[in-house]
């Protein structure tokens, strides 16, 4: 087996064959953190739709061009809502730009990426103002249906499927007299069949969301310290070693197990006996991991 080191070392090209290699894969990556990463690495002054759009670009590209392909990302959910209409307006602007602009479209063409929208959002903006999303996300979508190397499924409105499964289970007993399977209910919901969750990328507080029907106990999840955005090339592949060749590995004999490496396994858990992941401070109102370290200076 490679070594983590190596494995980080390899052409970009090989990583991804080596992905492949293990089956597809589907990463669910909620992009989260974005007006901290704005905050802090965008020039005083400058356009956050644009520059936002660009990092996410290239951090689509980045995932696609490591082997996985199948991404889904939660873009908005029902408790941005309590953002009030100015974010609203911005966020609403952002979801066009996945549908209508040009950089997005380019990147679709290269890639071969399949576009799909779900969640509820059709019904949650039918009433509002921004009723036309839909049409749009409609149109991007059969834009890009032949499109077959990647698929790309922004959540809108994801946070829950129980009333969609329920109306469709109905619907489809009475015109067929039987319920529906799990794969028809997911294919109804996403427009296409999706295998299970491989990873999920999270940031911030640990929690998993707007990945409705594909979880399962087999779903490994990842969480950044940092802003999703400034995700780059080693991280990654650090979480797709840990995916590949780390998690499934099988435990050994506790009870053949050396008395060195049972010496190493009570050294470190009596270390961390206190440590929890997920357990986090505030600072300045802001949430940071307990285990993570601030530089001196910041202290």
């Amino acid at each position: 087996m490679l070594s983590l080191n190596e494995f980080l070392d390899l052409p970009t090209e090989e990583i991804a064959r080596l992905v492949r290699a293990t089956g597809s894969k589907v990463c669910v990556f909620p992009i989260n953190g974005t007006r901290r990463w704005y905050l802090l690495e965008a020039e005083a002054g400058g356009d956050y739709l644009k520059k936002t759009a660009d990092r996410h670009i290239e951090v689509y590209r980045m995932v696609f061009s490591h082997g996985i392909d199948t991404l889904l990302a939660p873009m908005f959910g029902a408790e941005l809502l309590k953002r009030g209409p100015e974010y609203m307006e911005l966020a609403v602007e952002g979801l066009t730009r996945l549908a209508t602009h040009p950089a997005f479209l380019e990147f679709y063409r290269e890639f071969g990426v399949r576009v799909r929208f779900y969640g509820d959002y059709r019904k949650q903006l039918a009433s509002s103002p921004y009723a036309h999303l839909s049409d749009l996300f409609d149109q991007v979508t059969a834009q890009t249906l032949e499109n077959n190397r990647q698929r790309l499924f922004f959540g809108v409105f994801a946070n829950t499927a129980s009333q969609a499964v329920a109306e469709f289970s109905i619907r489809h007993y009475s015109e067929h007299g039987n319920a529906p399977n799990e794969q028809r209910v997911i294919k109804m919901y996403y427009g296409e069949d999706i295998g299970p969750v491989s990873l999920f990328i999270g940031f911030d507080k640990f929690w998993v969301f707007d990945m409705p029907l594909l979880a399962t106990e087999n779903t490994d999840l990842y969480f950044t310290v940092s802003p999703s955005l400034y995700l780059n090339d080693r991280q990654l592949r650090a979480i797709l070693y840990d995916h590949m060749y780390t998690r499934p590995q099988p435990e050994p004999d506790y009870e053949t197990l050396p008395l060195q490496a049972r010496n190493r396994m009570q050294a470190f858990y009596r270390a961390n006996l206190e440590n929890v992941f997920g357990a986090g401070i505030l600072q300045d109102g802001i949430w940071y991991p307990q285990l993570a370290e601030f530089p001196p200076e910041h202290i």
